[in-house]
């Protein structure tokens, strides 16, 4: 990542004291809640390897939380599949996106979101478009959201075995299609997801 921390620093040459970075993971699939994380990275923090979630292998990704977890000050936050399909995938990834802000224990006064649509968070926000790629505390917040995520479809796995989600995290891969079409969807699908799937009726 090239001066990973331009945004950052610009944020501080404007006067803000303390600014964090925050992601998404997981408004595609359709199954399971939607990730966020928030991250306010050290002064100094230098960890080779972070960038956008999606460009790592799963074993950098893991690597990647432990140092981040440690040495980061950072929030998870998510909205459950009942919500996805009560407010929408945006509303709810903006739901998702201000829990994980709340949960920080020191209060950002900037954030850096992932995108071009912004959450309202109640602080000075810059949406950055590759957000993932360009800055540094939004791609280890990425990384955050995204492991969290993955973790939990692993756990779900074992619930519904059926399905899957330890190897598709719920996205709709031909396996996960064809297993919904045989078993139908199970409590942790996104029903509203599912229309063009199943039909419907069908979704209930």
């Amino acid at each position: 990542m090239t001066d990973g921390l331009l945004y950052e620093n610009q944020a501080h040459s404007a006067g803000f004291q303390t600014v964090c970075g925050i992601d998404e993971a997981g408004r595609g699939p359709l199954a399971g809640p939607v990730f966020a994380a928030a991250v306010i990275l050290p002064e100094g923090f230098a960890v080779e390897g972070i960038d956008d979630s999606k460009k790592l292998t799963p074993k950098k990704r893991e690597a990647l939380f432990g140092e981040i977890a440690k040495n980061a000050i950072w929030g998870i936050g998510f909205a459950t599949e009942g919500e996805i399909d009560q407010v929408n995938i945006l509303q709810a990834t903006f739901l998702a996106m201000k829990r994980a802000f709340d949960a920080l224990n020191v209060r950002p006064d900037f954030a850096l979101v992932d995108g071009n649509q912004m959450p309202s968070l109640g602080v000075k926000t810059q949406t950055v478009i590759r957000g993932d790629s360009l800055s540094e505390s939004v791609a280890a917040a990425s990384i955050l959201a995204k492991v969290s995520r993955d973790r939990l479809m692993v756990e779900i796995d074992r619930i519904y075995p059926e399905y899957g989600f330890a190897k598709h995290k719920g996205y709709g891969t031909a396996y996960h299609r064809a297993m919904l079409k045989k078993y139908g969807p199970c409590p942790v699908h996104r029903r509203t997801f599912l229309r063009h799937i199943l039909g419907g009726s069908d979704c209930e």
